[in-house]
């Protein structure tokens, strides 16, 4: 928690909104953290929202995308977690939008507090279980 009472959110950028041009920025930084270049290539699995997908999409040398099927949450199991991020939303009135921001930035320190809980909601039984590379 900060001074002010507010939860500490993870480090990164929230944006007002999502475009082509956040997404080729965020990809460009992430192609430099990543390390992606000619001799190092970065798989980044992406669902079908539309600025992932936008004609004419600048994607950085080492980056390649690859597209989930429409409509298949098992395939993407952050979706789930919607559900949790959801409750202390529903069936409540919020004076104003910083007001809404403050429970859900709440409900995703606690749910970051708590990864056996995202586990146990994200872990599908058919996965395969975590593996070291050797």
């Amino acid at each position: 928690m900060t001074r002010s009472g507010s939860p500490r959110r993870p480090a990164g950028h929230r944006a007002p909104s999502v475009s082509k041009e956040l997404f080729e920025a965020t990809l460009a930084l992430f192609a430099r953290e990543a390390g992606a270049g000619p001799d190092r290539i970065v798989v980044l699995v992406l669902d079908n929202a539309g600025w992932h997908t936008a004609p004419g999409l600048a994607v950085p040398d080492g980056i390649r995308l690859v597209y989930l099927p429409p409509y298949s949450p098992e395939l993407q199991p952050a979706e789930t977690l919607w559900t949790h991020v959801d409750e202390p939303l529903a069936n409540r009135h919020f004076d104003t939008l910083a007001d809404l921001d403050n429970v859900v930035a709440h409900r995703c320190v606690a749910l970051a507090n708590d990864p056996d809980r995202v586990r146990g909601q994200t872990g599908f039984h058919w996965w395969p279980p975590k593996s070291i590379p050797s």
